[in-house]
């Protein structure tokens, strides 16, 4: 597992969004893409995860890609794919990427479980720099007193030695949820100062979240069609 780029940014700040709870990274990582009109200047290697990839509108999605937005020096890790079981290679790569860079700040997108029947708004944080903890509370938002964390973003907070700040939105479902990850959008927009439209944002992040349901629902036919041919090789 490693990360191969064509240009390398100089003290940019990170954004990963990788596969969760509710997809909230994924998604939020495809507006940004879509949004700062990001450019892709690498992909993650890899030999540990079956050969895949995704066609959408005639065009092939990235499974696992790197973008990056001069204007706000922000590299944006955007991935469709499930990493379980690859959660230590995975923070390995983007630390060592992070460190080659001179990384200012690694910042994980991810969702969590609403206890609550309605939709929420709430957006929680976790970070390891008492400074950013002092902009972040400034904001409104509360940090995220008792949770379980697991992926990639677990993976980064138990080893990260760079400064690392994970926002947390409240979802209700597993399935796709384009509502909290417009509440994520809004914080990204406040923390970072991207200057986000928000009048077509949840409209864009509902075609998002169309995208990835396809997607998803592509990849589990797959799955059961590779399953079906191991178990006709067995036979």
């Amino acid at each position: 597992m490693e990360i191969k780029l064509t240009k390398k940014p100089v003290k940019p700040k990170i954004i990963d969004g990788f596969p969760g709870f509710g997809l909230i990274g994924t998604i939020t990582t495809e507006f940004l893409i879509e949004h700062l009109g990001a450019e892709k200047i690498g992909s993650f290697h890899y030999d540990e995860l079956p050969a895949t990839i995704a066609i959408h509108k005639e065009k092939l999605v990235d499974p696992m890609g790197i973008f990056y937005n001069k204007k706000y020096n922000i590299v944006i890790l955007h991935t469709i794919l499930n990493s379980v079981g690859l959660e230590w290679k995975l923070s390995s790569a983007i630390h060592k990427m992070a460190k080659d860079m001179q990384t200012t700040e690694i910042i994980s997108i991810e969702g969590v479980s609403s206890p609550q029947v309605t939709e929420s708004e709430n957006v929680f944080y976790f970070t390891n720099s008492s400074k950013n903890r002092t902009k972040i509370d400034k904001m409104g938002l509360q940090p995220l007193k008792e949770s379980i964390i697991v992926g990639v973003s677990a993976a980064l907070m138990l080893r990260s030695k760079i400064p690392l700040t994970c926002f947390f939105a409240e979802t209700k479902s597993e399935l796709p949820d384009s509502k909290a990850a417009s509440n994520i959008i809004k914080v990204l927009d406040d923390y970072l100062g991207l200057k986000v439209d928000f009048k077509p944002l949840l409209k864009q992040a509902e075609e998002f979240e169309e995208k990835f349901k396809t997607i998803l629902k592509q990849s589990s036919l797959t799955q059961k069609e590779r399953d079906k041919k191991q178990m006709s090789y067995l036979g």
